[in-house]
């Protein structure tokens, strides 16, 4: 049996008070915003937020914007025209203000009314289009993966540090109260060394069948969609949604759901730095279909101390782990740790004896918890900071985002090459291996260039 003393639910939330601080004063953003739209306020007061990319993701983006006190949807942009009119009007019953549309992102940024953009575009644009919003002067909410390959990520980062912006990654997870509560919880050693951390994505998919070039659709923008993606002749099923399952556009569900849960593990090992060695396998079983990515993967990473990461797309039939099918899995010298969403719980010795647990919804109906469980707190702490214009106000900052996304890239470029890598975490460069190197990057198609220099 464990030595470790395991304290009451009311005794562990109590020695975290110090997190939970941290959290209200987050959460009171949207109250301090509320208290300045009582006073009297110019045109200027109010934040303006374009969002890119409006037919899925972005539309939450709209929701959680528009929630809040002093921000206004100022533009939605997309190379989908049909999507505007439902959307303008969604979004002008949220606020009571009818947003403006632009079909090119360029002019968003060209835009001096505009303070920030919100990207939720297909993957192989995001890098693109926070370099741009940062160049023009913008602050970024960009949705993960963050970038499309681990040379772009970087120059994300550098980006947004040229140009002083907020770019937060949207990893919703670092403003989430149980997540942050459980990855006190492992740093202050809850369960001894923790040695391991294991991601899951059990999401299961289905075939994506075959389909045929075709015109492209009246209204759809296709160059602009294209943009840093080599040109190929439209088809239905490279379009909405299942572009994720094609190298050019999307980084397979290890890139797409995977993010979230890599970035956790890497929280909770409390790793700065890239992994040493990285081996993925897997495969496309099941169905004969266009999709040219894994709906299998297993990846195993290594860091320089021995210390394992794990992380599996199950996207198939299967069993969860211990109750848990998209979440994360910590093993340390005194115990284990399922995290499934904001909830978790521990259990220590060879009799898996319970230990400390959070409960995400016990946790939102306790008065004495002002942060509150909510992941729209991830939204008002981007807002707290671009109102702050400091970059380290976010929770998520494009480092974190990009060190998290370049795990998936790893695993990805590892499984496509069919053997295990050694990456060199301070050059971003893999040991002794062109081949590999290669797919750090990407020809871009002009005039979507990603740039040398930001």
């Amino acid at each position: 049996m464990s030595s470790f003393k395991q304290p009451s639910r009311r005794e562990f939330l109590d020695a975290s008070a110090k997190t939970t601080a941290t959290l209200a004063t987050m959460a009171a953003a949207g109250s301090a915003f509320a208290q300045d739209k009582k006073k009297s306020k110019g045109a200027n007061d109010t934040l303006n937020i374009a969002v890119i990319g409006i037919r899925s993701r972005g539309m939450s983006h709209c929701e959680e914007w528009a929630k809040i006190p002093g921000v206004r949807v100022h533009t939605l942009c997309d190379v989908d025209e049909n999507l505007f009119a439902e959307r303008v009007a969604r979004v002008q019953a949220m606020q009571g203000v009818a947003p403006k549309t632009e079909v090119d992102l360029r002019r968003v940024f060209d835009n001096k009314e505009i303070d920030a953009v919100s990207i939720a575009t297909v993957d192989h644009w995001h890098a693109l289009a926070t370099i741009w919003a940062c160049q023009a002067g913008k602050h970024v909410y960009v949705e993960k993966p963050t970038s499309h390959n681990i040379w772009e990520g970087r120059k994300m980062v550098e980006a947004a540090r040229r140009y002083n912006r907020v770019v937060q990654a949207g990893m919703q997870n670092r403003s989430i109260q149980g997540v942050i509560e459980a990855i006190k919880f492992l740093h202050e050693g809850g369960l001894g060394d923790v040695y391991m951390a294991k991601g899951l994505c059990f999401k299961p998919r289905d075939t994506i069948g075959k389909k045929l070039d075709a015109p492209v659709p009246a209204g759809v923008h296709y160059d602009l969609w294209l943009g840093p993606a080599p040109y190929k002749p439209f088809n239905p099923n490279r379009f909405h949604y299942n572009w994720h399952w094609f190298w050019d556009y999307g980084c397979t569900d290890i890139g797409n759901q995977g993010p979230h849960q890599l970035d956790i593990a890497r929280w909770g090992l409390n790793k700065r730095v890239h992994p040493k060695k990285i081996k993925c396998v897997g495969g496309h079983y099941a169905f004969d279909d266009d999709q040219e990515t894994p709906n299998q993967q297993f990846a195993t990473f290594e860091y320089d101390d021995g210390k394992i990461m794990q992380f599996e797309v199950r996207g198939l039939y299967t069993n969860d782990e211990s109750g848990v099918k998209i979440g994360n899995l910590f093993y340390g010298t005194e115990g284990w740790m399922w995290l499934n969403g904001a909830n978790w719980k521990t259990f220590f010795g060879r009799k898996n004896e319970p230990g400390p647990s959070y409960d995400r919804a016990e946790a939102a109906a306790d008065p004495m918890n002002l942060a509150g469980a909510g992941d729209s707190n991830h939204f008002v702490n981007f807002i707290q900071a671009v109102k702050a214009n400091d970059w380290m106000k976010g929770t998520a900052d494009i480092e974190e985002g990009h060190m998290s996304s370049a795990l998936a890239h790893l695993a990805n470029i590892s499984y496509r090459l069919g053997r295990e890598l050694c990456f060199d975490s301070y050059t971003e460069q893999f040991v002794n291996d062109a081949l590999a190197n290669e797919y750090l990057t990407r020809d871009y198609r002009y005039p979507y260039v990603v740039p040398e220099k930001v």
